[in-house]
């Protein structure tokens, strides 16, 4: 291993039948692929969004900060996945796993991800409530550079 981001030739030889292995990816490319039928996170705020835009359900293992708020929005609020809480074994895991791709249960969380999915590309499409405050954002500061003259800076 050259550096950090190395993959280990042992992992690489293990797995070359089985799948690929790269040294990065961007995320929100692989959630929005087909065969991708849910996603472990840890549950920041930047994975959560791109999981909900990409419409992709969530298995929720939280470690800190605001991943243990969002794995419980995610969880119990918006019920767009679930939350392993401090569990990360092989049959949690598969458990999970099962719970989010099949059932009844399953079939809600793809609806209410694909609700939420709906609404936030309403929110930022030509018109919607995040595309208007961002432009009026833009225009406040246009004008508090208009109104703050080089000769009051000085």
């Amino acid at each position: 291993m050259d550096g950090a981001g190395d993959i280990p030739v042992e992992l690489a030889e293990a797995t070359k039948e089985k799948g690929c292995l790269v040294e990065w990816v961007d995320q929100r490319e692989v959630l929005g692929h087909p065969a991708v039928g849910a996603f472990l996170t840890h549950s920041g705020w930047n994975s959560t969004i791109e999981a909900i835009s990409a419409g992709v359900p969530m298995i929720c293992w939280p470690f800190f900060f605001d991943q243990m708020v969002n794995s419980r929005f995610i969880s119990e609020v918006w019920r767009i996945g679930v939350d392993m809480k401090d569990t990360c074994d092989r049959a949690t895991v598969g458990r999970m796993v099962n719970e989010v791709m099949e059932g009844e249960r399953a079939d809600e969380m793809r609806r209410n991800v694909a609700g939420l999915s709906e609404m936030m590309r309403e929110c930022v499409d030509e018109g919607g409530s995040s595309r208007i405050h961002l432009d009026q954002l833009i225009e406040d500061i246009r004008a508090m550079s208009l109104e703050t003259s080089p000769a009051e800076t000085a």
